[in-house]
């Protein structure tokens, strides 16, 4: 069996991604990728290259410590170990191009990783809890929006969800009782959403039309509307721990930044 050695000075999951990618052009199967991680020092160049030694393999490297960098081809020179420096020939052309030197601050690059997995793993958790979907799970939830139907929920979590928020929405039914798993989670984490009747009016006529439905009806009647809010704000002042906003004349990323802004405030009170 072949060894591929990955070191770097954060995890190596991004590298060890790249060179199976490249694994995957040839017919080998019978290929070890071991990977030796938090090399921050000379030390741990050392120790790690003294396992290559011992069984000996190929080294790969990401590492942004230009003195590690010459360390590791010093050693491998010594040793007769072939090597590969996956990050340095890449950031030595960003800074000519961008005219920049680099932060060469080891781990920056598993963080961004690390981020968008968080917001891919944020958004498949918002689709699935979508519309009352799968209320069993809403603990699981960072935040939990309620609102009548067409109040921005939706378009709200989406948008939550690309910043990196696992979240669910609930819809609030006119003279049907909300999922009782809402009232069981943490209060705090519940948003309820609040619009003018005139202008929820609109919106729904609209999607009417849209769906090439009759406009005539409860759904968009003006006086059944006003019911609906009647009993959302009701329910609302029955918790006062939720987070009340009014989305009227609110584009979905001020809305958004007001329920982040909160989110942040309540997370620093409870830190101090």
């Amino acid at each position: 069996m072949k060894t591929i050695y990955v070191l770097s000075d954060s995890t190596g999951e991004t590298a060890e991604r790249v060179i199976r990618a490249a694994l995957s052009q040839f017919y080998e199967e019978d290929v070890r990728v071991q990977r030796l991680f938090q090399i921050r020092s000379q030390a741990d160049v050392r120790q790690a290259l003294s396992i290559a030694v011992h069984d000996p393999g190929l080294v790969v490297y990401t590492l942004v410590d230009p003195h590690l960098s010459e360390a590791v081809e010093r050693v491998a020179e010594d040793s007769g170990l072939i090597t590969v420096d996956l990050l340095s020939p890449l950031i030595y052309n960003l800074s000519r191009y961008l005219g920049a030197p680099s932060r060469e601050k080891p781990g920056l690059l598993h963080r961004i990783d690390t981020d968008y997995y968080r917001r891919v793993e944020a958004v498949n958790f918002t689709v699935k809890h979508d519309d009352g979907q799968e209320t069993r799970y809403l603990h699981k939830a960072d935040l939990v929006l309620v609102g009548v139907s067409r109040s921005s929920k939706t378009p709200l979590s989406m948008y939550l969800a690309h910043k990196g928020y696992k979240v669910a929405n609930v819809p609030i039914v006119y003279g049907i009782a909300p999922p009782e798993e809402l009232f069981e989670i943490d209060q705090d984490k519940i948003v309820g959403l609040l619009i003018d009747p005139k202008r929820l009016a609109e919106i729904r006529t609209s999607r009417l039309i849209n769906m090439r439905q009759s406009p005539r009806g409860s759904y968009n009647d003006q006086q059944h509307i006003e019911e609906e809010l009647a009993a959302c704000r009701q329910l609302y002042r029955q918790h006062p721990d939720w987070f009340v906003l009014n989305i009227t004349n609110r584009s979905v990323e001020e809305a958004a930044s007001e329920i982040m802004r909160r989110m942040e405030n309540r997370i620093n009170s409870e830190i101090s």
